[in-house]
């Protein structure tokens, strides 16, 4: 993206330049980006242990998974606009607090239900976070500095998710103080504090410069739209599809139609809808919107996946479920290090290998359930979840920086939102869709020809990837 020199008129239109954000600001924001998509993904290893303790049925236990991500994906978007509102580090900071008060509220949690409302809690909180992490990013870096920083933001995203799952398995595995699976909502007690500390001191307050109020009628459509549509698809199957997910379901496209018409209509008014419809003419974002939903149920429908296999089709302890896939995410590391620089002389053509790698990978992993069951572990899965955890570290960071590349600063939390929005959608898809499609082959195919099938079905998902990302323009910005 080509960088022009503004005036000193056209600066001070924009509103006063905000201050940098430095070293231990980015480490501070980074931490907050994390703990979020960890506590997304790092209960899936503790649900047998959650099921046996609290007596909890199947569809409440898969509402503990999906409360979180449904609360978190509904109020996204919001959370993004009240950071330009009223103080992207204020609302950082609340976020931050309110997200550590619930983590202790899980941890103590005497019943299942109990728990399910802290868990919903929880999400709340994540989305009036993490959209302060990008938005932040955006107004306080430019040039190489907001480079670095976004593929920092993306390989830490990607590492978060599955390192939630290797730390969810050795916590409960741990049983700390007899703490058992309560250790994995305690353990961000201490982190939130440490982190509200540094967010006094070393992140900038910004907001946007011509700040709009919130969109009552467009945040009200999009949380009944998302709720349609994703309540029903997580928690059908357990439930037996009752009648009200079958509603909930056809309700979803009328739902989201009054939504787009409400906000194309306040867009075209002049005033700043939640989800502003021009904000999609941005070609960069719109394009890398597209390839973050495939790229993203897929992944949050292995890790499930596969925990689910390892723990209950292997009797393995949630120890050796979580370390499973150890190797996906150190490899994962390794590689997001490496990925600025492969994009500075590639570009966006280093997002299409990744996912041709991410192929390959998932492929040995089904072909290794398929002749080593049951005996899947470590070493069985090792080459496939090395090159599926390089060829994710290789498309994940690239595309948030694709997507907020051309996103005006002062619209910096409304686009941050959008994208966080869409990848928490997905993430929740990707769990109900795939693990439901696991869950109801395995009765009658038997666990292994059910984890190979849904890995198969994975892999068109890495295929689509590959081919959106032909579109994508070669320079990234």
């Amino acid at each position: 993206m080509t960088t022009h020199t503004q005036s000193p008129a056209v600066r001070a239109a924009a509103g006063p330049v905000a201050p940098a954000l430095g070293g231990p600001g980015l480490l501070t924001v980074l931490l907050g980006g994390a703990l979020p998509l960890i506590d997304f993904f790092i209960v899936n290893v503790a649900l047998p242990t959650i099921g046996r303790d609290l007596s909890a049925s199947e569809p409440v236990l898969e509402l503990v998974v999906a409360g979180y991500g449904i609360a978190y994906a509904v109020l996204l978007v919001l959370g993004g606009r009240l950071g330009d509102l009223l103080g992207r580090r204020r609302l950082f900071v609340g976020g931050m607090a309110a997200f550590g008060l619930t983590s202790l509220a899980c941890g103590l949690a005497p019943t299942a239900w109990t728990l399910v409302a802290a868990r919903v809690a929880q999400g709340a909180a994540a989305a009036a976070l993490l959209p302060q992490v990008l938005a932040t990013i955006q107004a306080t870096t430019s040039g190489p500095r907001r480079a670095r920083a976004m593929s920092m933001y993306g390989a830490t995203a990607g590492l978060s998710m599955v390192a939630g799952q290797v730390l969810g398995g050795v916590l409960v595995s741990a049983d700390v103080l007899g703490s058992g699976w309560r250790s994995v909502f305690l353990v961000n007690v201490p982190v939130t504090i440490v982190a509200l500390v540094l967010a006094a001191r070393t992140v900038p307050e910004t907001r946007s410069p011509r700040p709009e109020p919130v969109d009552g009628p467009g945040t009200v459509l999009l949380a009944l739209a998302l709720t349609a549509l994703l309540a029903p698809l997580t928690e059908g199957r357990a439930a037996g599809w009752p009648l009200w997910t079958w509603l909930s379901l056809a309700a979803f496209p009328g739902l989201a139609c009054a939504f787009y018409a409400v906000e194309r209509r306040a867009d075209r008014a002049g005033r700043t809808p939640l989800v502003p419809p021009s904000l999609f003419r941005i070609l960069s974002l719109r394009r890398g919107l597209v390839m973050v939903l495939p790229f993203s149920v897929g992944f949050s429908g292995f890790m499930f996946v596969i925990a689910v296999a390892l723990q209950q089709g292997e009797r393995q302890s949630a120890t050796a479920a979580g370390l499973a896939l150890a190797p996906m995410a150190a490899v994962f590391f390794a590689t997001s290090l490496a990925g600025p620089r492969l994009v500075a002389r590639w570009g966006s053509r280093v997002v299409t290998a990744g996912g041709l790698l991410q192929g390959v990978g998932v492929a040995l992993i089904a072909f290794a359930a398929w002749r080593t069951w049951p005996d899947l572990g470590v070493a069985q899965l090792l080459p496939g979840a090395a090159l599926a955890g390089a060829g994710q570290a290789l498309q994940l960071p690239i595309l948030f920086r694709i997507i907020l590349s051309e996103v005006p600063a002062d619209r910096a939390g409304v686009g941050s939102g959008v994208m966080t929005t869409a990848q928490q959608a997905a993430l929740a898809l990707g769990v109900a869709t795939l693990g439901s499609l696991f869950l109801s082959l395995t009765p009658a195919l038997g666990m292994r020809d059910a984890l190979v099938t849904t890995l198969l079905v994975q892999l068109a998902t890495v295929a689509l990837t590959v081919g959106l990302s032909l579109r994508l323009p070669r320079s990234v910005g």
